[in-house]
């Protein structure tokens, strides 16, 4: 079992940074592949970034050179920093585990949820 808190979220101007973090419960961290998704008002909650056990990483193209998402094993944590925030970046920001240790961008396949923080960037 693995346990998610985020943090981080708030609100932000347009063209300003955030950095969320999750922090994880369970020994087994570091071998979980782990993802943040979104869901903005009205609408489906959407993949944003994933990180494997190797460090291998993949976007969504609507955050590619804007985010960046990365984890600290020794602190149990994963991070994604938002740099160049718009509008259209509003939402609850959730992050997910899933034990294998293959990137992916499917909801579904994610085993562990956070409770989500909220993200609004104002224009």
């Amino acid at each position: 079992q693995v346990q998610l808190v985020e943090s981080g979220g708030g609100l932000v101007q347009a063209g300003g940074s955030l950095r969320l973090s999750c922090a994880a419960s369970g020994r087994t961290f570091s071998t979980y592949t782990m993802g943040w998704f979104r869901r903005a008002p009205g609408k489906e909650r959407e993949f944003v970034a994933t990180i494997t056990l190797r460090g291998n990483t993949y976007y969504a193209d609507s955050v590619k050179g804007r985010f960046t998402i990365s984890r600290l094993s020794a602190k149990n944590t994963v991070y994604l920093q938002m740099n160049s925030l718009k509008p259209e970046d509003t939402a609850v920001y959730y992050c997910a585990a899933d034990a294998r240790p293959i990137a992916v961008a499917v909801e579904s396949e994610y085993d562990f949820w956070g409770q989500g923080t909220q993200v609004t960037v104002s224009s």
